[in-house]
C-alpha cells in the first residue's frame, strides 16, 4: 500500500478504513510505501501504530519504505522509530 500527499486528520480517516479493510486474517505482510508521503499528524501516526498493532495480532510483519527525511523526523521524535520497521 502506498500513502501519497499528507497523512492528516482527514486523510487519516479513509487510510485507517483501507488499513481494516487490509489486513484481514491471513495476511502475513504489510508494506506502507512512504516515497510519496510529505506530512504525518498524529491521527495518522494512530493509523500506523494501529496497523502494526494489527499485523502483530496476526503473527505478520510491517514494513515502512522510502519515508522521506521529514516524516522519518517525526517517527523518531515520536518514539515510532523503535516500535516499527524501516526499509
Amino acid at each position: 500500500m502506498a500513502i501519497a500527499g499528507r497523512l492528516d486528520t482527514n486523510a487519516a480517516v479513509d487510510f485507517g478504513k483501507a488499513i481494516e479493510e487490509t489486513l484481514v486474517d491471513g495476511v502475513t505482510a504489510f508494506t506502507l510505501d512512504m516515497a510519496d508521503c510529505a506530512y504525518v499528524a498524529s491521527s495518522g501516526l494512530r493509523v500506523i501504530l494501529n496497523a502494526q498493532k494489527k499485523m502483530n495480532s496476526l503473527q505478520g510483519t510491517m514494513v515502512l519504505k522510502n519515508v522521506v527525511s521529514d516524516v522519518m523526523e517525526v517517527f523518531e521524535m515520536t518514539g515510532f522509530s523503535d516500535i516499527l520497521t524501516f526499509e
